[in-house]
């Protein structure tokens, strides 16, 4: 958004991710996207001397669509646009005991809009890992999550404010047996909930079971294999044409995993291979097929970073009458320190979304959209505890009008001040 607080290393992959996953749930999450920008920017600061830290920052926003509307709709009250003003506060713990380590993040925000008022909440993010390691060839962690951020309304029309809470927990194991083998294994769940009634038929809890095998040879690479078993439970009754649905589903997967260090500058990863999703109930059509993520990175230059990805994947839809979609996506990054204070970031990324779970017989079943995203951004470090940033992304999708919002375009720019104590 994207599981643990890991290196630094991870923790850009894991906004990477989250990034690219912002095609498919835009509105507000764009809007904290470009918030967390600045806000997020000081997790990067604490250094293993510094264990525990605090940080606070401002920032500032102006969307020129907040509800991701089509062109030709007027807005409510005639408004499309909408400004806000958030303030963060949090802390960070960093610790290492022998081969043990403990991280830790809490932050606390408050996001006021401008004239949509209602639409006014606090933000909360805590997250908790435990790094652990037993004599030379037993390791793994263990931790917990929970976020709480305003929903999309891409694929929903309402002013209303709705709170989404995610919560999860994860633990994983993974075994040196020999130098050039590896066994690994891991179990999650996450859990969802809504805060508007209307939109509750979402809350769902996702639990997530895996097993595979790494070959490790000595050129850093890696290439393995990975069991998983994907089950979803939908918490509350979802009723249509006066029938109560069961929107439960499993979904199993066999996948290669592969990490190839093509050259000292270049790495190739990918989690890719055959998924199955069968349903509870008839209605939404089992599918299956390929099903995958593969990403690039690539530093010609000490200063500069690029980074691509293509991915096909199956994924959860917040609407009543599709549960989810099979989407197909590219993008491209990168990354260039153009002074010893100063960073740019640029991506863009394209997401086509095929809904595969229709609920209602008499519904189209070829529905599909497109999202284009383009994202800009400068930060400022004018000194190792004190960062000033902007953003600026642009937002259109094309595609199906049967959900609800159709057509749109948006634009969010957004500044941040973030300092570390």
């Amino acid at each position: 958004m994207p599981s643990s607080l890991p290196s630094s290393q991870h923790r850009a992959q894991a906004a990477a991710r989250v990034a690219l996953r912002a095609g498919k749930r835009t509105c507000a999450r764009a809007v904290a996207l470009a918030l967390a920008l600045g806000a997020g920017g000081g997790q990067a600061w604490a250094g293993p001397s510094d264990p525990l830290h605090v940080y606070g920052g401002l920032g500032y926003f102006y969307d020129d669509n907040l509800f991701r509307l089509s062109e030709e709709s007027p807005g409510y009250d005639n408004q499309r646009s909408d400004s806000a003003r958030q303030s963060v506060v949090g802390v960070l713990f960093d610790k290492t005991w022998s081969r043990q380590r403990i991280q830790a993040q809490g932050k606390l925000s408050k996001v006021a809009f401008s004239h949509f008022k209602q639409l006014d909440y606090d933000g909360k993010d805590f997250q908790g890992t435990w790094n652990w390691q037993l004599a030379n060839h037993l390791e793994g962690s263990l931790g917990a999550t929970y976020a709480q951020t305003l929903a999309p309304y891409t694929d929903f029309q309402s002013r209303e404010r709705n709170l989404r809470v995610q919560r999860r927990q994860f633990v994983d194991a993974a075994w040196r047996m020999h130098p050039s083998w590896r066994v690994r294994g891991a179990a999650s769940r996450d859990k969802y909930t809504y805060e508007l009634s209307v939109q509750r038929y979402n809350d769902r809890t996702e639990d997530a079971v895996e097993a595979g095998f790494d070959y490790l040879p000595r050129s850093g690479s890696s290439a393995g294999l990975v069991v998983r078993r994907l089950s979803g439970k939908y918490l509350n009754e979802r009723i249509l044409a006066g029938v109560v649905r069961d929107d439960d589903y499993e979904q199993d997967e066999l996948k290669a995993r592969i990490v190839w260090r093509a050259t000292p500058i270049t790495t190739v990863q990918a989690l890719a291979g055959y998924a199955r999703r069968k349903n509870a109930q008839s209605g939404p059509r089992d599918v299956s097929g390929f099903n995958g993520r593969v990403t690039a990175s690539f530093t010609p230059r000490q200063k500069l970073r690029l980074n691509t990805a293509a991915w096909r994947e199956f994924s959860a839809i917040e609407n009543y009458f599709y549960t989810f979609s099979l989407n197909r996506g590219i993008s491209a990054g990168a990354s260039w320190d153009a002074s010893a204070k100063v960073r740019v970031d640029a991506n863009a990324s394209v997401e086509q979304r095929s809904y595969e779970g229709r609920l209602l017989n008499n519904s189209p079943d070829d529905l599909s959209d497109t999202l284009r995203q383009a994202s800009v951004g400068a930060t400022w470090s004018p000194l190792q505890t004190v960062q000033f940033s902007t953003s600026f992304i642009h937002q259109e999708r094309s595609g199906a009008r049967f959900l609800g919002n159709g057509s749109f375009k948006a634009n969010t720019v957004s500044v941040n001040a973030n300092a570390q104590f």
